[in-house]
């Protein structure tokens, strides 16, 4: 289907359906990325995935997938070099992908050895437009913009087709709408510029899991625990074993990984 999106490069919607909910220790059972590219095109391409672990039955009943479907199935690890150059050069796009699917496909990409960063890519999380401008859930969005049914939800490839037609339908519905926040100020907060979109849609999380944040100023503060809002590099240079903790317990592979290069730089300054 052509798309309105202005894009300067590609725009990869994906969904993820799981084992669960814990980014660090459940894995993907399906993946599906719709691209869609600045010519107007789309690209789909979907996964089932062997998780290599037991899908829970309360998981399998959201989603419709068992252990027999995906027994066959490659690992992710297997799949992960194809998924990584189909991702090359696009920002990321989902439905709450920002809090759930972006942090737990970097952690399986960790988990891979497969070099996968989403620094210097927009994230683009139409969950985020869609309660701001109207609170529900995915089937309720797809209703209300696109006038259609979700049939399929909780399949990757129907969510995430469906979150593209959102998205889509979202910056035509909302093109020059006011918005007043609690302060009395109006804006015009959506626009057709994914780097409106990212700055709109994106938190303000240092890592996926939102163990670290950003404050005010721009500073790395702790989101959790006895430091919690304190200045990371205050509470390592003060407290080292903190981070011996961090890293040798159950915390995300990317929260490791970001906690890791905020004390390389603080060591670098010295």
């Amino acid at each position: 289907m052509p798309h309105q999106l202005k894009l300067k490069r590609p725009l990869a919607f994906f969904d993820l359906e799981t084992t669960g909910t814990n980014v660090a220790k459940d894995r993907i059972v399906e993946i599906c990325v719709v691209k869609a590219l600045p010519d107007g095109s789309e690209e789909v391409r979907t996964w089932k995935v062997n998780p290599e672990m037991p899908i829970p039955l309360e998981s399998s009943l959201i989603h419709g997938i068992y252990d027999e479907d995906i027994a066959d199935c490659p690992t992710f690890k297997q799949i992960a070099r194809d998924l990584v150059k189909f991702l090359e050069g696009c920002d990321l796009a989902g439905f709450n992908s920002n809090r759930f699917d972006v942090p737990l496909l970097v952690e399986e990409f960790l988990r891979a050895d497969v070099d996968f960063d989403a620094k210097g890519r927009r994230l683009i999380d139409a969950q985020r437009v869609f309660h701001l401008m109207e609170p529900r859930n995915l089937a309720a969005a797809y209703k209300f913009y696109c006038g259609k049914e979700l049939v399929g939800a909780h399949g990757a490839e129907a969510d995430a087709l469906a979150t593209y037609e959102v998205l889509n339908a979202q910056i035509k519905h909302y093109a020059d709408v006011t918005v007043i926040d609690d302060n009395g100020n109006e804006s015009v907060p959506i626009h057709n510029d994914m780097d409106k979109l990212h700055m709109l849609t994106a938190s303000p999380n240092v890592d996926f899991a939102g163990r670290m944040i950003f404050n005010e100023q721009g500073e790395e503060v702790f989101n959790f625990g006895k430091h919690n809002g304190k200045k990371v590099v205050d509470v390592l240079k003060k407290e080292p074993a903190f981070f011996d903790w961090i890293i040798k317990n159950d915390f995300p592979l990317d929260t490791k990984r970001r906690l890791t290069e905020i004390k390389l730089r603080a060591l670098t300054k010295r």
